[in-house]
């Protein structure tokens, strides 16, 4: 029997729950695909060692697994109170006051961001803690706004503040992100996840300030504002891929709107052959529970069936008290939803030009795979191209990545359908040497079975990226 081979990957925070070495070797064979280091949260040193941990425990388990590092962005929060939480009734007065010296208390607390008294007008809606507090702007001062609660609750230390329908005007990268930016790319990490950007050049600035500390990581653009929104097409162009982002999103656009908006993005980004990663509460009760809701169910299949390359989770592992079995969870739901995602293939070739010929022969090596009894495609790869295109439609097989490059490899675990395999073929081999080679390590690895029909892509001259020009169909021999 073949190894079950689940396409849709898993993202994985770490935290307090789940940092040791042990614990994070138990979530790479539990599923993990890629960890994201959040720094909202932790210390440089804290997210060197979780780095050195995953590094090592992708080498124990034999597998690529790559490292996500989110960027905290400029969250709007309000100070702290000098007495704990307070607790907030409908009517109230509340100010929200610039200059604030003191600890908060039930009628004010200080605000870490001044340029928010710019960015409002009386009758706005402010949103805090996620949209669980909300209060109309009643009148706006130079260093302070006053607010009436219109739906109470309590409010605590650092809680988020956003505004209904968006237009805050903060930055996408403080000058804790551009720090923390650093911090990443000297722990080498593979992916960089860019917090409330509302436009291309956020992305642009992102990329220009990792490029100047000498990173190669691929950009991922969260989708959490009013504008981003308006701006998809742009920022799906300037960036790797995007997070649909459901938190911060559902404060500014309404939760009712959220749904349409993910179907959207994720479609968006897998027509320009970019990447998704779909984020926020999935499992969120099994932070605390053993068993997910039948709605955190639904949530992650509908997610999968979407065509999302990732499903998420924050809390759930960061914090949890079930991170190990999460993960075990969300594997199982995502193999069932697979089962009833058919391919539909042959409406995208119709009417479609390719301008590369690397382009061309991954679309030909899909059409191929829908028309034949395909076991799999498989691509030998430097730069990961191929098998990123290849996976943008579903071909219903799954799609071996061999590569000589370990950046590539970690890469390629965000990619759905994709599973990435080292192969590091002796030198001075011909092209069919290096087949046959390819042929026998994939037999080795119990990835195909003698007989088997698969297509395989290459590029000659052998080893040079973004070089893929030739296919071929091969039926699978022990004795290659």
């Amino acid at each position: 029997m073949l190894p079950l081979t689940r396409a849709t990957k898993i993202v994985a925070t770490l935290g307090p729950s789940s940092s040791s070495p042990e614990q994070i070797r138990a979530l790479v064979a539990a599923g993990v695909d890629v960890f994201r280091l959040n720094f909202s949260h932790g210390t440089a040193q804290e997210h060197g060692a979780r780095a050195e941990a995953i590094r090592a425990a992708a080498l124990a388990e034999g597998r690529p697994v790559a490292i996500l590092a989110d960027l905290q962005g400029p969250k709007i929060r309000v100070a702290k109170f000098g007495s704990g939480p307070v607790a907030l009734s409908m009517g109230q007065a509340f100010r929200l006051d610039v200059h604030a010296t003191q600890p908060g208390d039930a009628q004010r607390v200080g605000l870490d961001y001044p340029e928010l008294v710019q960015d409002v007008s009386p009758g706005d809606t402010l949103l805090l803690n996620d949209g669980l507090i909300r209060m109309r702007v009643a009148s706006v001062g130079s260093d302070f706004i006053d607010c009436v609660v219109t739906e109470p609750g309590v409010l605590s230390d650092r809680k988020g503040i956003n505004r209904l329908g968006g237009g805050l005007s903060a930055p996408a990268l403080t000058p804790k992100d551009k720090e923390d930016l650093r911090t990443a790319i000297g722990l080498g990490v593979d992916y960089l996840a860019l917090s409330f950007p509302k436009c291309a050049a956020d992305i642009h600035d992102a990329r220009a300030l990792m490029h100047a500390a000498g990173g190669s990581a691929a950009l991922i653009a969260k989708i959490e504002r009013v504008e981003a929104i308006e701006n998809l097409a742009e920022i799906i162009e300037a960036s790797e891929g995007l997070m649909v982002a459901r938190g911060d999103l559902a404060v500014e656009v309404g939760e009712a709107a959220v749904p349409a908006l993910q179907k959207r993005m994720i479609r968006m980004a897998r027509e320009a052959n970019r990447l998704t990663i779909t984020a926020t509460q999935m499992m969120e009760s099994m932070i605390t529970a053993p068993v997910p809701t039948r709605a955190e169910v639904s949530d992650v299949a509908n997610a999968v069936l979407d065509g999302t390359d990732a499903v998420m989770l924050s809390a759930e592992t960061a914090a949890g008290a079930h991170p190990i079995r999460v993960v075990e969870t969300m594997a199982r739901i995502c193999l069932e939803a697979e089962k009833s995602s058919e391919p539909t293939l042959d409406s995208h070739f119709l009417h479609r030009t390719f301008s590369r010929i690397d382009q061309s022969i991954a679309m030909a090596s899909l059409f191929i795979a829908r028309h034949l009894p395909i076991r799999a495609i498989v691509a030998l790869t430097e730069s990961g191209a191929t098998p990123l295109w290849v996976s943008r439609l579903n071909a219903g097989v799954p799609i071996y990545a061999l590569s000589t490059s370990v950046s590539t490899m970690r890469k390629m675990a965000l990619y759905r359908d994709v599973a990435p395999v080292a192969f590091s073929p002796a030198a001075g081999l011909d092209r069919e040497e290096v087949l046959a080679a390819a042929e026998r390590l994939l037999l080795s690895e119990g990835l195909l079975r003698e007989g088997d029909q698969v297509v395989i892509t290459i590029g000659e001259p052998l080893g040079q990226p973004g070089g893929t020009n030739t296919l071929k169909i091969v039926q699978v021999r022990a004795d290659s």
